[in-house]
């Protein structure tokens, strides 16, 4: 039997669509020992670039990925162990993992499918990772013009920590329907709550990112008995200034020429903005009914002056559950507003992306 003191650090799977990751840098080396969510390396996928925290903590015998190697999920990138493991079983390992990547044995694992579920007559797409009986789920919200992969670095984790996480498509955006009605925040917020009315969810912890922060506000103002806990990033509502030129042109991009340089605005590196992101947020305007879907709920987010037109605060006033508020020190769409407790990260408008462990720590600070 393999000594069970010989633990492994993985490729993450970061994203129903992460088949491989690309080893970037590594901030360890062999030798130095880790502790269970140090930074360890920056990997490399599809979407975006992202560090990969330590699942596990002690020695690190081997690193078997070298920069540049792209792998897939599940492989083995390095080895930890005490020291007083033979030399000997650690190579077994190495060899065994090395193996594993050769045969393609790890290829081509069955991943969730979204699922789609009616909601007022509108089609709405989701997708549920994690035990369906794990008790209290976790139900994810995206903002304006984003969608359920912007959950990629949080969602995942929290299911493979047991708990039943959530992360659906906004009326407009994603793979749901593009009617978005008036694209009124009422039209949005009965959507959220029809949604857990049709999975058969009678609570839910809610976390919500800039739109979609104030989304579930809004729902838990007018549905209170619905929500467990609110955790909101970046929440629009909280001031009345925002990038309106942002919000404008990221509805009007037609080309990748005006569309990149906007998405690299919702990040303080802006270097973690890959081609692909910005092809898929391309291919996603491109469809049929988004340029009006977007214009419709714009309406929603801008009022006169180009100053916000939702009151996130006056939503939470008397709202009796616990809110977390979590915020990028170096937001560039919507700034850090003053007089509210919050949790500041080292992050741009997208701290789910940019600093996944501290949003995780937030949010499963409230389960």
């Amino acid at each position: 039997m393999p000594d069970d003191r010989i633990l492994t650090v993985t490729m993450p799977k970061w994203g129903l669509s992460m088949k491989t990751g690309k080893i970037v840098d590594w901030f360890v080396s062999e030798g130095d020992t880790i502790a269970k969510g140090d930074d360890i390396v920056d990997i490399e996928t599809d979407k975006i670039a992202g560090t990969l925290e330590s699942p596990v903590e002690g020695p690190v015998r081997r690193i078997i990925a070298e920069p540049g190697s792209d792998l897939p999920v599940g492989a083995v990138l390095a080895v930890v162990a005490p020291a007083e493991v033979p030399d000997a079983e650690i190579d077994a390992v190495v060899e065994e993992a090395k193996a594993a990547v050769e045969s393609g044995a790890l290829e081509g694992e069955d991943e969730p499918e979204p699922q789609l579920v009616d909601v007022g007559g509108r089609t709405i797409s989701y997708v549920s990772l994690g035990p369906d009986d794990a008790g209290v789920p976790v139900v994810l919200v995206h903002g304006y013009g984003g969608d359920k992969n912007s959950w990629l670095f949080v969602q995942q984790p929290l299911a493979e920590e047991g708990h039943r996480a959530i992360a659906l498509d906004l009326p407009g955006h994603g793979a749901s329907g593009k009617d978005v009605g008036d694209g009124s925040l009422r039209t949005l917020t009965d959507t959220v709550t029809g949604f857990l009315d049709a999975r058969g969810i009678e609570r839910a912890h809610l976390v919500g990112h800039s739109l979609g922060g104030a989304v579930v506000a809004a729902v838990a103002k007018a549905e209170p008995g619905k929500v467990a806990s609110l955790t909101l990033i970046a929440p629009a509502g909280f001031t009345p200034d925002a990038d309106a030129e942002y919000l404008r042109g990221f509805a009007s991009a037609s080309s990748r020429r005006e569309l990149k340089p906007l998405v690299g605005r919702l990040f303080s590196d802006e270097s973690l903005v890959t081609r692909q992101l910005v092809d898929d947020l391309l291919r996603y305007k491109r469809l049929d009914g988004v340029d009006k879907a977007l214009t419709a709920v714009l309406g929603t987010l801008l009022g006169e002056g180009d100053r916000q037109a939702i009151d996130t605060r006056a939503l939470l006033e008397g709202v009796d559950v616990p809110v977390t508020i979590v915020w990028g020190t170096s937001d560039r769409i919507l700034p850090v507003p003053d007089g509210v407790e919050l949790t500041r990260v080292a992050a741009g408008h997208m701290p789910q992306m940019e600093a996944p462990g501290e949003v995780l720590a937030a949010v499963k600070a409230r389960l």
